[in-house]
């Protein structure tokens, strides 16, 4: 992306004398925030979809940007409530529209309200932004017996397969989300190199595409093969990834494929996300109609985080085998199913009527 400075930048008095400066000056605003997310270190991406949540809010509006109140943005949030977005989604646009303006006030508030005499508001507030707590879905995970019946019955029917490489490739996806928690672009921009063996007592799978933080971009980590997985990985790589041609032996070839080949390259491609949601969900639709519609490749990582917990793994591990940034969202991928809170409350009234028969034979 680039991007070029204009006028004076930012704290520069604009002089407003006619429609068109209006403009330019509100281009000039949203062109200064996409340098600032720049020079932050925030990738491409990120930036152009917060520039164009901008620009899609400065449409709605019957003035300039800086002259937007809360309700205007009450409008804006109701209209995309009617149009059928998620609310996830609506509490991202209200996320980014607040940190625009947030970076309008601070760079701009002066020199705005010299010029217009206007005074520049926050049009989010905490009335009008989606709380996390309203659209916050606990996925709650499969209990072992149904991960097991899905698994023990797709393994099985993986060599009667009427394509046996696509339902080896994506039985192997979906066991890498169970075992160890891999997210599922992480799992499709593996490459045959991002194996390493001789990592640890293990092995080590390379993930070069951790998700990042607000746009910083990819967030590499190695991920140890425990729970199983490299004995999973010496199946792939020794029984099924050679069936799909000879750069099996290639280290910069995809460790997914596409059964798709790709003349360019001369070699398979790099299998698609949808293409290994697709195979999930089918063999969920057979093996485990209960789950149908339901059961997704962050659900198996939900399943792994809560499954490692509960065989002793601590959360400080858990954060750094899920590659979380913070612990507290680690804690939120736990879901205990133990009776391990009613045996808290049968020790502590225990304890109680202990003291209690202690005291009473005092008196």
């Amino acid at each position: 992306m680039a991007l070029v400075p204009v006028r004076g930048g930012a704290g520069s008095d604009p002089v407003l004398s006619s429609a068109d400066d209006v403009a330019d000056f509100e281009q000039e605003i949203v062109d200064e925030y996409a340098l600032a997310m720049a020079a932050a270190g925030l990738n491409d991406a990120y930036i152009a979809s917060s520039r164009a949540m901008v620009v899609e809010f400065a449409r709605s509006l019957t003035g300039p940007l800086w002259e937007a109140t809360y309700a205007d943005a009450d409008r804006f949030l109701a209209e995309q409530r009617r149009s059928g977005l998620a609310v996830s989604t609506r509490a991202g646009k209200a996320r980014t529209l607040s940190r625009f303006y947030e970076f309008v006030i601070a760079r701009y508030e002066g020199p705005i309200r010299r010029a217009t005499g206007v005074l520049v508001e926050q049009p989010i507030d905490v009335f009008n932004r989606q709380s996390a707590a309203a659209y916050a879905e606990v996925r709650v995970p499969p209990t072992d017996a149904e991960i097991d019946t899905l698994f023990s019955a797709w393994r099985a029917g993986v060599s009667q397969a009427r394509k046996y490489l696509p339902a080896a490739r994506d039985y192997f996806a979906a066991s890498l989300w169970r075992r160890v928690g891999l997210r599922i672009t992480e799992t499709v921009m593996l490459d045959i190199r991002d194996w390493r063996p001789d990592l640890g007592g293990f092995g080590k799978l390379h993930v070069r595409f951790g998700k990042g933080s607000r746009g910083h971009g990819p967030k590499p980590r190695l991920v140890p093969a425990i729970n199983g997985v490299a004995e999973l990985i010496d199946w792939w790589l020794a029984e099924v990834r050679p069936h799909y041609g000879s750069d099996w032996a290639d280290p910069d070839a995809p460790l997914l494929p596409s059964e798709r080949y790709d003349r360019r390259l001369d070699r398979c491609g790099r299998v698609g996300a949808n293409a290994l949601r697709r195979g999930l969900a089918i063999q969920v639709n057979q093996w485990l109609p209960t789950w149908s519609g339901r059961m997704t490749p962050h659900v198996l990582r939900h399943y792994c985080a809560s499954s490692l917990y509960l065989a002793g793994m601590d959360l400080k591990a858990l954060q750094e085998l899920l590659g979380h940034q913070w612990l507290s969202t680690t804690s939120g991928y736990i879901h205990v199913r133990s009776d391990h809170i009613e045996k808290a409350w049968h020790t502590a009234n225990q304890r109680v009527a202990t003291r209690l028969a202690a005291t009473g034979t005092k008196e």
